[in-house]
């Protein structure tokens, strides 16, 4: 993450988010694909998944769309609220990857999936990417 963007940089945080939480809706739909027998209460629960992760997804592109608008005229009540919808990223991904640890330890079709844990561990290391991400941009608020 380079901090010379300037007036840009809720743009280039946007811009991350924008990619994590796609990329964390289509895990889900990798690991439903992934472990076909699994139990129906995680199918579901993965299926809900996908659908907040491409609300959150939505959420980011309209403050893209009002950013760019802003012609790099970002208030500080823009800038804030761009802030918090990071917050609630990193927190929606701290709680998938609580989950996804939750799958493995509980499913039994995962348990027995070598390749699946595997998997499972590489999704919840690309989702610390983006809490890491996430959490320097919202620090670097407070040194600036």
């Amino acid at each position: 993450m380079q901090y010379y963007y300037g007036h840009q940089m809720p743009l280039r945080v946007l811009d991350e988010a924008e990619f994590w939480k796609h990329q964390e809706e289509e895990h889900t739909v990798v690991i439903r694909e992934l472990v076909s027998n699994l139990e129906q209460k995680y199918v579901e629960a993965l299926k809900e998944w996908e659908k907040e992760f491409a609300k959150a997804h939505q959420r980011v592109i309209r403050y893209i769309e009002t950013v760019n608008r802003s012609n790099g005229q970002v208030s500080q009540t823009l800038y804030q609220d761009t802030m918090q919808l990071i917050s609630f990223c990193l927190q929606q991904s701290e709680e998938f990857i609580n989950f996804c640890r939750t799958l493995m330890e509980e499913s039994e079709p995962i348990s027995t999936n070598n390749t699946a844990k595997v998997v499972l561990n590489h999704i919840i290391v690309e989702s610390e990417y983006f809490i890491g991400v996430a959490q320097t941009i919202l620090y670097h608020q407070y040194t600036v």
